[in-house]
């Protein structure tokens, strides 16, 4: 996925479909919402907690796209380019931890 088209797309689906980009705050907690179903799925599912009956069939992908568009919706209307922002930090993170990883005891 190139982050840029995605943002393009989303832009061009809210003009489309919605009315408009809900403010910033409400986004947030739309965000946080959205991040708490992945965290119920990933609780139930992988780790110690028993999956409901009524959470089977929820769709991991599908809330993690959730997520995406969130997070896509808050960089268009705050104007960041999150392409850029990505693969910059993917930089940084690639110098900064290519040997730390490599020298942790806890990940052998």
């Amino acid at each position: 996925m190139n982050i840029e088209n995605a943002q393009l797309d989303v832009d061009r689906w809210i003009k489309e479909h919605g009315v408009r980009y809900f403010n910033e705050l409400t986004n947030m907690a739309q965000l946080t919402e959205e991040v708490g179903e992945v965290a119920r799925i990933i609780a139930r599912r992988y780790g110690e907690q028993s999956e409901k009956e009524s959470d089977k069939n929820k769709d991991l992908g599908e809330e993690l796209a959730d997520v995406v568009f969130v997070v896509l919706c808050l960089a268009n209307q705050t104007g960041v380019n999150l392409q850029e922002a990505f693969d910059k930090k993917l930089d940084f993170k690639t110098k900064r931890d290519h040997d730390r990883h490599h020298n942790n005891d806890k990940l052998k």
